[in-house]
């Protein structure tokens, strides 16, 4: 089992990285050249939502300073709008300008395409949700294990 599970999480990393091939791939073909794929990927997470650099982060696979490096790039190019929230002016809100409502269209199909073609592969609806399944666990999983006091609690070292 030890040896199964490792598995599992070197291919979340690699499918993940491998998504991220996909993308730009796609910016490629299109000439799109002014966004990279993990600021598509940024995009498209965030989609039609208005939300906090703290949402967005627990939405998607970034560290923080990635996001707010993204999120920069993302602006100066014209693909989100940031703004402070109304309600606390410490916290700043994005959401996705006119120009990244094109760019998570163009996502929205290739997303579109990929299910097409899986529903003509090796793969039918049920294993996809039962992956998810299976995936949603380990989340949950993991989200308990670095609660503090989880599993024993962590080793300190060196106290």
């Amino acid at each position: 089992m030890q040896i199964d599970y490792l598995e599992v999480v070197a291919l979340a990393e690699r499918l993940h990285r491998q998504f991220l091939d996909v993308i730009q791939l796609e910016l490629d073909v299109r000439g799109i050249r002014d966004i990279n794929n993990v600021q598509a990927l940024i995009l498209h997470n965030i989609g039609d939502a208005e939300m906090t650099v703290s949402e967005l982060m627990w939405r998607g696979c970034y560290l923080g300073s990635n996001v707010s490096y993204n999120l920069k790039k993302l602006t100066d190019t014209g693909y989100i709008v940031q703004q402070r929230s109304a309600h606390d002016k410490r916290v700043i809100m994005v959401r996705v300008s006119d120009k990244g409502a094109d760019l998570c269209d163009l996502f929205r199909n290739m997303n579109e395409r990929h299910v097409q073609a899986l529903s003509r592969g090796n793969l039918n609806s049920q294993d996809i949700e039962t992956c998810g399944q299976t995936l949603r666990g380990l989340q949950q999983f993991w989200s308990r294990a670095i609660e503090p006091g989880a599993m024993g609690g962590a080793v300190r070292v060196g106290v």
